[in-house]
């Protein structure tokens, strides 16, 4: 008898009852509000990008340099021609920024 019922039950489908449709719903709010909260955070978080930055990324002695500078800084970069090994890609970063760029000599 024992053995009938097992299998009966097995072969049945579960039954979602009043109680686990409920914690399905909160679950589900649960995690949509967490959703919503994560977007909102993330659109309306982090500041805004400079136009007056140089970025130039360059083979180095012990890999990738890096050369980045923003504002007074940059333009002095760009105006000192001191950059031979990497002087078109200064070039193309300073006159994106809207500086003037000296070409080394």
């Amino acid at each position: 008898m024992v053995m009938q019922e097992q299998a009966r039950r097995l072969s049945e489908p579960l039954r979602w009852g009043k109680r686990e449709k409920a914690a399905m719903a909160s679950l589900l709010a649960v995690v949509a509000a967490a959703l919503i909260a994560l977007a909102a955070y993330g659109l309306t978080t982090g500041g805004k990008a400079r136009t007056d930055c140089i970025r130039v990324t360059f083979a180095s002695t012990l890999g990738g340099g890096d050369l980045h500078s923003c504002g007074a800084k940059a333009r002095q970069i760009c105006a000192s021609g001191a950059f031979r090994s990497i002087g078109t890609e200064l070039q193309q970063a300073c006159e994106h920024a809207g500086f003037a760029y000296r070409a080394p000599s």
